[in-house]
């Protein structure tokens, strides 16, 4: 069989420049359709880890992005930048500010030599290469290892990269973002240290788990009762599987009664909405909230079960402007952290995607359809679900670990 030659040439750089530096003065993103759009999921997903020094590493050392606030100034002012740009580098800023005390010490891929590679970082070299991450495909992962191979770098080097770069995708393809993951790719025909399976590493939440969430969401110390409220109703919507982008874009308008029931127009990627039908207590809580904001803001509140249309925000934040993504994740490792407070269990692996999965896999495991589920929550593909589902992590009652150490060890109450 032929081999196939991957390995992509990059431009070379001139001696006094910045490698790399196209992606800041090169237009806004070379490449990129939508650059606003991929900045702020970027934003995203990096929000979803606690640890400040985690977040620089992986946008600066394997995604390429800067992470200075004076790199991050320049590329808010590239001329001619699209709508919205200005608005997605603060909040791509905001997540990358680093706290005044130091940031804890965690597991975080460990740096690539300065310079050296940084022109080959993820983005950087789909620059280089005129391709939109959003479109990349395995060929093109696997090209760009090639090219990181080629350059010197370490297997060590590839495989925290790959990782990295996996991780966002895990994230871009459940928000219908990106279609597939180039980045799944299978470590050990590549070659490549700490071979994973198949699961993905978003955590499989118990049942009980995510009733603690909703429990203390409504007990958060030092916060007012209409805060309670806030939060146990976005914990409440999260379990009936929309996103936490939809769940920002959520206006009071938006609630209303279909076929009977109390329900939710969604508004999804690509532009498709969708309804999402309540649960009573999802709504029960929505309401609480909703009565209570009316209350204490002098609103006329409506009757319960019919709140008053408009566009106006459903989730306010205390400032009276619509609630950001990032605050409500925010808002979510609070309360992990009140149900976790030494952070050893669920505050230390809480992800993004988490209660989402929840809904996933337990209404599949409860005996919905694929396709009912997809519709659900959104996704683009029944695929998507399928995955979603058969990545999880399995049910431990159906694992044979408890019968084996019953030999072991005996019986155990």
């Amino acid at each position: 069989m032929t081999e196939i030659d991957l390995t992509v040439t990059v431009p070379k750089v001139a001696e006094n420049q910045d490698p790399g530096d196209d992606v800041l003065v090169a237009g806004v993103w070379p490449g990129v359709a939508d650059p606003p759009e991929l900045l702020t999921a970027v934003a995203d997903w990096l929000a979803g880890y606690g640890n400040t020094g985690t977040r620089h590493t992986y946008a600066g050392q394997a995604l390429g992005l800067p992470t200075k606030p004076e790199d991050i100034g320049r590329w808010a002012t590239v001329p001619d930048a699209p709508r919205g740009w200005s608005t997605a580098v603060r909040r791509y800023a905001a997540v990358m500010r680093r706290p005044t005390e130091p940031a804890r010490t965690g597991h975080a891929p460990p740096p690539a030599p300065p310079g050296r590679l940084r022109h080959l970082h993820w983005f950087r070299w789909c620059a280089t290469q005129g391709l939109d991450p959003l479109a990349a495909r395995a060929a093109h992962a696997k090209a760009w290892l090639a090219d990181l191979t080629a350059a010197g770098a370490a297997v060590s080097t590839c495989d925290k990269m790959l990782g990295a770069v996996r991780a966002l995708y895990d994230h871009l393809v459940a928000d219908d973002l990106a279609e597939t993951n180039p980045a799944a790719l299978n470590r050990k025909r590549l070659g490549l240290t700490a071979a994973r399976s198949g699961a993905s590493r978003t955590i499989t939440l118990a049942d009980a788990e995510v009733a603690a969430l909703y429990h203390f969401a409504g007990r958060l110390p030092r916060q007012r009762e209409l805060d309670r409220l806030r939060a146990r109703a976005v914990v409440a919507l999260f379990t009936a599987g929309v996103r936490v982008s939809e769940l920002c874009d959520l206006d009071r308008g938006d609630l209303h009664r279909n076929r009977g029931h109390r329900a939710l127009r969604v508004h999804g990627k690509g532009a498709k909405d969708r309804i999402v039908y309540l649960a009573a207590p999802v709504a029960a809580a929505v309401d609480d909230y909703l009565l209570a904001f009316d209350s204490a803001t002098g609103n006329s509140p409506a009757p319960r079960g019919r709140q008053a249309a408009g566009s106006s925000p459903l989730l306010v934040n205390r400032g009276g402007r619509r609630c950001t993504r990032q605050a409500i994740w925010e808002l979510l490792r609070r309360i992990a952290r009140a149900v976790d407070p030494d952070e050893k269990g669920l505050a230390a692996t809480l992800h993004p995607h988490a209660l989402r999965h929840y809904y996933v896999t337990t209404a599949i495991q409860e005996g919905a359809q694929v396709a009912d589920v997809a519709v659900d929550v959104g996704h683009a593909s029944v695929d998507t679900t399928r995955h979603v589902y058969s990545s999880a992590a399995p049910d431990p009652a159906r694992s044979s670990g408890d019968l084996v150490a019953r030999r072991v060890f005996g019986a155990t109450d």
